[in-house]
């Protein structure tokens, strides 16, 4: 699988496992989600030691540390980019004339 298929993939995981659909996805109005992945990305970006040492989740973590889950840095990555792709679905209903998304 591409990069892009497994993003693809875990977007779809998120909506069927998860259940962060558009209606869900559209009540992050404080920019959330992309807040969530920056996270993401960020920790992907640092250092093997600081990784494994570190608890808590990044500043820009808009949620309840139950929700922070870091893994591997290709799958933190992945999840990153799913949420980047929640974040501008949402902004595409956002701006979607009446009736359209």
């Amino acid at each position: 699988m591409s990069a892009i298929d497994d993003i693809a993939t875990e977007r779809r995981r998120q909506q069927e496992v998860e259940g962060f659909g558009p209606d869900r996805d559209d009540g992050y109005v404080h920019h959330q989600m992309a807040r969530a992945a920056s996270a993401y990305a960020w920790f992907a970006g640092t250092p093997d030691d600081w990784r494994a040492t570190y608890s808590g989740a990044p500043p820009s973590w808009p949620w309840s540390l139950e929700w922070w889950k870091p893994r591997d840095r290709r799958h933190d990555l992945v999840r990153a980019g799913a949420l980047i792709v929640a974040e501008i679905e949402r902004l595409d209903r956002l701006a979607a004339p009446e009736g359209r998304s």
